[in-house]
């Protein structure tokens, strides 16, 4: 399967990676608002905080920083404001909850056509997946053929690999 990397994105010492948009949060025992920012290197996230003083003080104090580069010279964005209805929700209708037989017959022939889309390298897999890993190989998607103690290692380097099992059609 293929090999790939992924960058996480750091959090500031404040912790505060937030995800919901400029508006004010209610829960059952805090008020929260959540604010846009933006740092001096223009990367744009967002913040939660009690109140505009708590973030005015922690912006002072330099407990906030971008979470992409850990740069304190931030400013906020313009928000639109969330306005709460009422105070009790209503209660949503239950979502009709797939059949987890169909939802793994579409996951295994979307890992089956990937794999379909991918390059044959034989009995060559885990050599190959080391080479695309370590950047001694070109990035591409790879299949083949490794016994469960060459995948167990792979793991164990951190190679990301997905055991597929054969299609019907493919046993021998």
């Amino acid at each position: 399967m293929r090999a790939t990397r992924q960058a996480r994105p750091r959090q500031g010492k404040s912790g505060t990676l937030g995800v919901l948009s400029g508006f004010v949060r209610s829960t059952a025992s805090h008020t929260v608002i959540v604010l846009d920012l933006i740092c001096n290197q223009e990367h744009r996230f967002e913040a939660w905080f009690a109140s505009s003083t708590a973030f005015e003080d922690q912006q002072a104090r330099g407990l906030v920083e971008c979470p992409h580069c850990g740069s304190h010279q931030l400013r906020r964005l313009p928000s639109a404001p969330y306005v709460q209805r009422s105070s009790a929700s209503q209660p949503s209708a239950p979502e009709a909850r797939p059949d987890p037989r169909q939802v793994l017959h579409k996951l295994m022939e979307a890992v089956r056509q990937s794999a379909q889309n991918s390059e044959d390298v034989g009995q060559r897999f885990a050599e190959e997946a080391r080479k695309i890993h370590y950047g001694d190989a070109e990035d591409r998607a790879i299949r083949g053929q490794s016994r469960p103690e060459e995948i167990r290692s792979l793991l164990d380097e951190g190679i990301p690999v997905l055991p597929v099992p054969p299609d019907k059609t493919d046993l021998h």
